[in-house]
């Protein structure tokens, strides 16, 4: 391990992180081996990269801003039973997977643990992951398969999510045969020196990379070879916290094959003009989507010839890809937008550091940033009230939270 540590600091040194190794003689061997391990994974030329970026003031963009065309799944008439039953036919064999990003908390609902394992207060008192589960399975028996799915968590709740699946028999599903796991990259956090910190563990603070770095995360860890060779095609990509996600929409997978498009995203129209909600797009010519903060308040009233808001469609994580799409857009990391946020560290000198406001710089990719890497993809307007409950918050904000989600979630099964 000596020659490791002579070997790494060479390095540390070319990019003034040094203060990386003060206190590695006062690890274990183990946290130790961890600790050089961590070192030797980081690409130092991109955290530099990253952090000059914070200097930089953000540009106003000179992007030509259009609306984007879509389908309303209700008023597709007579195409619905066409894209229906062209979509039926492909998870009839087997081509589709679903996969849910999990690598989240619970910390904002007052949850310790993984937020797949939060209970949203059914009188079945459910995890989000059984009832996403429920809903696989009552699919998968609709056409006679077991839908594969696949749960991208974090090096922070890992074991915790795979203790959570063997506490509960995976919930009727087979391991390594229909369920597997894969883990979420992470990017060091720095400060605002552009040094990176260390954590009380001693090790690398690192955060999450965003949904964004599900395409890479799904590539590196194998999970799309996998697919490949058990005749996957398509692969749906959802979040945990939205109860009523409908992973299996044979009518989504129709439009997708019959248009020809590797991409297909459903959409739930904008509350009102004004909910912060990122909308579908065309950013020079190209399908995005556009942050409500880059929204003008002259675009988010703007309406068509029938009073519909130009941009309206919400993206709500709800997305199908091809998996030899998902292969291209993980082949090469997305670009990586900056968050300042509060984070505990140890110093150089040892101290720990407890912070009261925003100290630290983490990294984060969207997963809608590599829509542009596309001509063309589908969009398909669904009911927020049969498909969008996610549970972001804790129940005093009151939108978006347990009771919301469970309320629509009981309505939408007639439990209430």
């Amino acid at each position: 391990m000596e020659k490791k540590v002579e070997e790494l600091q060479s390095n540390l040194k070319k990019y003034g992180q040094e203060h990386l190794l003060n206190h590695y003689e006062t690890l274990d061997d183990t946290h130790k081996k961890q600790l050089l391990n961590q070192i030797d994974k980081i690409d130092f030329e991109l955290v530099r990269n990253l952090y000059n970026h914070t200097k930089k003031e953000a540009k106003q963009g000179e992007d030509q801003i259009t609306p984007i065309e879509y389908l309303d799944k209700y008023k597709l008439y007579d195409d619905y039973k066409y894209y229906d039953n062209m979509g039926g036919k492909a998870i009839k064999e087997g081509k589709l997977a679903a996969v849910t990003m999990a690598g989240g908390q619970g910390t904002r609902l007052g949850h310790n643990g993984p937020k797949g394992t939060y209970d949203i207060g059914l009188e079945s008192h459910k995890s989000l992951f059984e009832l996403l589960c429920d809903s696989l399975k009552e699919e998968g028996k609709k056409y006679g398969v077991t839908i594969p799915w696949f749960i991208m968590t974090s090096r922070e709740n890992n074991k915790a999510t795979i203790d959570f699946f063997e506490k509960h028999k995976y919930f009727g599903y087979q391991k390594d045969k229909n369920i597997f796991f894969f883990i979420q990259g992470e990017l060091p956090m720095i400060d605002t020196e552009g040094k990176i910190l260390i954590g009380e563990d001693g090790l690398v603070k690192q955060a999450a990379d965003g949904h964004g770095g599900i395409y890479e995360s799904l590539v590196k860890s194998g999970m799309t070879q996998k697919m490949k060779q058990m005749g996957i095609e398509w692969v749906f990509i959802g979040g945990v916290d939205n109860c009523l996600v409908k992973m299996v929409d044979p009518v989504l997978m129709g439009i997708a094959i019959d248009k020809e498009v590797t991409v297909a995203c459903k959409s739930v129209v904008k509350a009102n003009p004004q909910e912060k909600v990122g909308v579908f797009c065309r950013r020079n010519g190209k399908p995005n989507v556009i942050e409500y903060s880059e929204i003008t308040e002259e675009m988010a009233e703007a309406t068509d010839e029938n009073g519909e808001l130009l941009y309206g469609e919400s993206h709500i994580l709800c997305n199908l890809f091809s998996v030899n799409a998902v292969e291209r857009m993980g082949a090469n990391p997305l670009p990586y937008h900056v968050a300042y946020k509060k984070a505990t560290y140890i110093d150089k000198d040892g101290n720990l550091v407890v912070p009261d406001s925003p100290n630290a710089y983490k990294f984060e990719a969207f997963l809608f940033d590599a829509f542009g890497e596309v001509d063309e993809m589908a969009i398909l307007r669904v009911k927020r009230e049969e498909e969008f409950a996610p549970v972001k918050n804790a129940d005093s904000a009151g939108v978006d939270c347990p009771k919301t989600a469970r309320e629509l979630y009981q309505k939408f099964y007639h439990l209430d």
